[in-house]
């Protein structure tokens, strides 16, 4: 006869099932809901989108990841709903500039790096590329250390050491022995993690909207050294280089999956349809990433601003969202870190491998297996050992994170040069050339970001 659980058990028992009983709750409820609302025909069109989103989809809710997430809730928390305006105002930059790295992938066949290496010096494709992958690897460090913090929240007995091994291996194994087919679907169903905010702020009673709106829509700045800080980070992590990388050879690499191993093959002539499909999914995984900005910040500006709550890191927005706003917000956001990070800490080892290996001319891709490109999958294994270590060795991952911020303001602008001349340059690209306007924004994208990496670089400085 089987023993009755005790009291402590079944305590124990229903903490840990919380966040899985919320979710399938959720799942019901959406499906309930779907049913109730959508037609047939409806479910089919939403149903052809989806299986229409990819790459651009991954990138977009790539740039969320646990470092991204934590400068969103500073921001709210330290400035409530003034900022607000830098969602909607940075969608269209950074969405024209994935646009320009997508449409370089499928028209030439080959990734950012590889195309930087046919046409411009290699000293400046090696400095890019090196300081790429050390502000990929101090950011998936910090993103790691953030992993393991929101786990405690939800686990409060978990050993950090412990944890942290069991994420690297886990983002490791998933990366090396995973078929890029499955590790694919894997990035694109956990870009879904990101509703988990949407929710978390909708989930806050008594939000002011017409306040919200009108931050929104009408831009207001106060000129102080931290806010521009601020508004600096929040340009480096929304358009940041790794996305450029990533972006572009995942185009590559879904082309092969096709069954156009060779670069000649690739550069055939892209049809409109394909330019469409791209275009579209691009921009709607531009649209996710600024749609969960803005519900970051309005979340933290209506709890943490209000009640003069101050944080660091993104855990620390998740334990000063519980007693303000309560068990759903405070579950859902740090549900939303360790989920992000396991989309984000791939792509930023992924990239960095990518701009180093088309670099140096290795073996490289995500369909390639272990044995075919030894290089390849060492730069990744490097770049996350790297990062597992900075969390034992005393380097403070904030002071981390800065020092990536740096070397992103360094390289960005560099690197937007780059793709603004490939991808309007006539003879490379063809009838697939920049037009007039996405030419006009990707040189104010140029600017904007010089300008940032510079204050950056002077706030950190003096």
């Amino acid at each position: 006869m089987a023993k009755k659980p005790t009291a402590k058990k079944q305590f124990i028992e229903e903490i840990i099932e919380a966040p899985a009983s919320a979710l399938d709750s959720a799942i019901h409820i959406g499906k309930k809901a779907a049913k109730d609302v959508l037609s047939k025909k409806q479910i089919r069109g939403a149903e052809a989108y989806w299986h229409l989103l990819g790459p651009g989809l991954t990138t977009g809710a790539s740039d969320d990841d646990p470092s991204g997430i934590a400068t969103y809730s500073q921001t709210g928390a330290k400035y409530g709903f003034q900022l607000l305006w830098l969602a909607p105002l940075t969608f269209p930059l950074m969405a024209v500039v994935q646009e320009m790295c997508a449409r370089l992938g499928l028209v030439t066949g080959r990734g950012l790096a590889g195309n930087i290496r046919e046409h411009y010096p290699r000293w400046v494709l090696y400095t890019c590329a090196g300081l790429l992958f050390f502000a990929n690897t101090f950011n998936l460090g910090a993103d790691l250390g953030a992993m393991v913090q929101a786990t405690q929240l939800i686990y409060h007995g978990a050993n950090f050491t412990v944890l942290i091994i069991l994420f690297t291996l886990a983002i490791l194994g998933l990366q090396i022995f995973t078929t890029y087919q499955r590790f694919a679907k894997y990035l694109k169903y956990l870009a879904l993690v990101l509703v988990l905010y949407i929710f978390s702020a909708l989930s806050i009673k008594g939000l002011p909207w017409g306040h919200v709106l009108h931050q929104t829509f009408i831009p207001s700045i106060t000129f102080s050294r931290d806010q521009i800080f601020l508004i600096c980070a929040i340009f480096g992590t929304t358009i940041s280089p790794y996305l450029f990388f990533w972006q572009t050879s995942q185009e590559v690499e879904e082309r092969i999956m096709q069954g156009r191993v060779s670069i000649l093959s690739r550069q055939r002539t892209i049809n409109k349809n394909e330019i469409k499909k791209m275009r579209v999914d691009v921009w709607s995984g531009m649209f996710l990433s600024n749609v969960v900005m803005f519900f970051i910040i309005t979340a933290c500006g209506a709890t943490l601003f209000a009640n003069g709550a101050t944080i660091v890191t993104a855990a620390d927005a998740a334990a000063a969202l519980r007693p303000i706003a309560g068990e759903a917000a405070y579950w859902l956001f740090a549900l939303g870190i360790i989920g992000t990070g396991m989309l984000a800490i791939p792509v930023l080892a992924g990239s960095a491998a990518y701009a180093l290996s088309e670099s140096f001319h290795w073996k490289f891709g995500l369909y390639r297996k272990l044995q075919d490109a030894h290089a390849f999958y060492g730069v990744i294994i490097i770049s996350m050992i790297l990062g597992l270590l900075m969390n034992f060795i005393g380097i403070d991952p904030i002071k981390a994170l800065i020092w990536s911020a740096v070397a992103n303001g360094l390289i960005a602008p560099v690197i937007l040069v780059f793709i603004v001349r490939l991808s309007s340059n006539r003879v490379l690209m063809g009838t697939r050339v920049n037009s007039r306007l996405t030419n006009w924004l990707g040189w104010i994208v140029v600017g904007i970001m010089m300008i940032v990496g510079l204050a950056t670089i002077a706030a950190i400085v003096f």
